[in-house]
């Protein structure tokens, strides 16, 4: 039996195409993507500059349908597999043009969450612009609600303000039949209205950026909501070429009684526990400038904070721009730096409506690892 006869690699449906379009946009910055497929979900892995990986993980229940059946290849039997056959974790991949797929799935304009302000980046700060506020009564509701304010304008959380509402959602089913064969991708908005079926090419997958990182190895690790670090990231000059991430251990209090200027002395003179430094240049000219901006070891900002040693390591700007889409529609981040330098940028998506349904928690994440600059390592 041939393989275009036999069951397809992969059978997907989903009714609402928003949450996962927005997942996938957070690593949608590089001409192809690998689509590895296993029982559990999907992962789809995306590189830039042999220094920059960016991978999504998309688990199964995230749709309606997931249905994987693993490719026969030659030697394997067709017949029912042994015991120590279902054990083993199975996996198919392939590549495909991953802006060409967003671009399907927003056919009918509704996987972009337009309606929403929340699904747009906040711009780099330009110096020398003095309006640091919102600039409307929407921005302003959006900022209220990334931090919890009660005076924001009703709709719920940040994820529900995002995804969902009334508006009509697009659905979809994904079908690819094996190696060799296109990703076919079928939209409509309604049961008995009109459906749409593109077919996107898929390739060989060919291996990838390789950034293991070693938990042994870790110098600095921190975890904090998502809208501390965007708040901070999104006040950066887009010039800026450099940013640093230092951390300090905790200061231990000295033994004995001090005084209230004493105590307040020391706090002015302790070194941050955790730093974002960025540098970069005016136009054409020498003159550099250096923005710091500096966290305390607080339980409201930083909920963890782990760190030996002094740490300092620096990464190219435009490698840290890219992880802006995907901390725009995160709710923690998890930032991790081992002795080599190597970052590890972790960010929590929101639950989608079908977890939430079925009583699951939020295990949807996005996961950057990026090389220092060699200055640094």
């Amino acid at each position: 039996m041939s393989q275009a006869e036999s069951l397809p690699v992969l059978k997907t449906s989903v009714h609402d195409l928003k949450y996962l379009s927005a997942v996938l946009r957070g690593v949608n910055f590089a001409t192809r993507a690998t689509i590895t497929v296993t029982k559990t979900g999907l992962v789809v892995v995306v590189e830039e500059s042999r220094t920059l990986l960016g991978t999504a993980y998309v688990f199964a229940d995230v749709f309606d349908e997931f249905t994987y059946h693993p490719e026969v290849t030659e030697g394997q039997s067709s017949q029912q597999p042994t015991i120590q056959e279902e054990e083993t974790d199975y996996c198919s991949a392939f590549e495909i043009s991953l802006n060409t797929f967003m671009e399907c799935m927003n056919i009918y304009g509704t996987a972009s969450g337009s309606s929403s302000k929340s699904g747009k980046l906040k711009p780099f700060k330009n110096y020398g612009d003095e309006s640091n506020g919102p600039e409307s009564d929407d921005d302003q509701a959006e900022g209220a609600q990334d931090r919890g304010d009660k005076r924001s304008k009703p709709g719920g959380g940040r994820s529900e303000h995002f995804f969902g509402g009334s508006e009509r959602g697009t659905g979809m089913r994904l079908t690819y039949i094996g190696p060799g064969f296109p990703l076919t991708v079928t939209l409509a908005q309604d049961a008995s209205g009109p459906t749409t079926t593109c077919e996107i090419p898929t390739f060989d997958a060919e291996p990838h950026l390789e950034l293991p990182f070693d938990s042994e190895k870790m110098v600095l690790k921190i975890i904090l909501k998502s809208s501390w670090l965007r708040d901070a990231l999104s006040e950066l000059d887009s010039s800026c070429d450099k940013l640093a991430f230092i951390g300090n251990p905790p200061e231990i209090p000295e033994a004995g009684a001090q005084t209230a200027r004493q105590r307040q002395r020391a706090r002015m003179q302790a070194k941050p526990n955790f730093r974002i430094e960025a540098a970069g240049s005016f136009g054409n000219t020498e003159a550099r400038f250096i923005r710091r901006m500096d966290y305390p070891n607080d339980r409201d900002v930083l909920e963890s904070f782990e760190c030996v040693n002094p740490v300092s390591f620096s990464y190219r700007f435009s490698h840290i721009a890219r992880t802006m889409r995907a901390l725009q529609t995160s709710v923690k981040t998890s930032l991790r730096i081992d002795d080599e330098g190597l970052l590890s940028l972790q960010f929590l998506m929101p639950s989608s409506t079908s977890r939430l349904n079925s009583g699951g928690g939020t295990s949807n994440f996005i996961e950057f690892r990026c090389l220092a600059l060699e200055d640094d390592t």
